[in-house]
């Protein structure tokens, strides 16, 4: 297959493995949204589903949450790991959201990436499920899976995020990035699939059929 083929293919059997696409991670609106981004990096999903009931049961707007003690949001989100970093992060950017936003978190690609402990997979995350804007987070999963497939030679998240943003039509974004964490974390797992073992990674290897067959 070429690689546009490959693409059309995966993306195909991708829609008929998962039709819909849940957000992972629980929230209630783009504030609890932005938070539970923020403490998945290095963490898995369902842990941070753990934690951040007790958190927004304590403080759950800007405004609530710049008023606790960065010690005590360091104490509830500790089992997601980095507590320190993340904590100060929370804080500031609920403190931030309140001074400069109304106590809102913006719609704006730059407006989130200038908070504290938010990067651009942060803030893609949060334009794409929170506001419906089109956007490719490419987080560890995808990266991996986009090299297994040879849909990107990427060395980094942002080559790999260009390369899947040129082969898929950018109304597909917001599901299909969703879709493949699915498939990733099922299927294709970093030591449970060598490239070559999984349904998906068979598929894109087989040879194109003959010409007229």
């Amino acid at each position: 297959m070429r690689k546009q083929e490959r693409a059309d293919h995966i993306a195909r059997r991708l829609a008929e493995l998962y039709p819909e696409t849940p957000i992972p991670l629980d929230h209630r609106d783009p504030y609890t949204l932005l938070v539970a981004v923020l403490l998945s990096a290095q963490c898995t999903d369902a842990r941070v589903n753990t934690v951040t009931p007790w958190l927004f049961a304590l403080a759950d707007t800007p405004e609530k949450m710049a008023r606790v003690p960065v010690e005590t949001i360091r104490d509830i989100i500790r089992p997601c790991g980095l507590s320190p970093r993340k904590s100060a992060a929370i804080s500031a950017l609920s403190r931030i959201l309140v001074e400069t936003h109304g106590g809102r978190v913006p719609a704006d690609f730059a407006a989130l990436e200038a908070l504290p402990g938010v990067g651009h997979k942060t803030a893609s995350v949060v334009m794409a499920q929170a506001f419906g804007v089109s956007a490719f987070p490419v987080d560890t999963h995808i990266h991996r899976l986009a090299r297994r497939w040879k849909l990107s030679a990427g060395k980094n998240v942002e080559q790999t995020e260009r390369d899947l943003k040129r082969l898929f039509p950018r109304e597909s974004w917001n599901q299909l990035h969703l879709r493949i964490i699915f498939y990733g974390r099922e299927h294709c797992t970093a030591r449970g699939c060598d490239g070559k073992s999984c349904m998906l990674c068979r598929e894109v290897r087989q040879p194109a059929a003959p010409a007229g067959s």
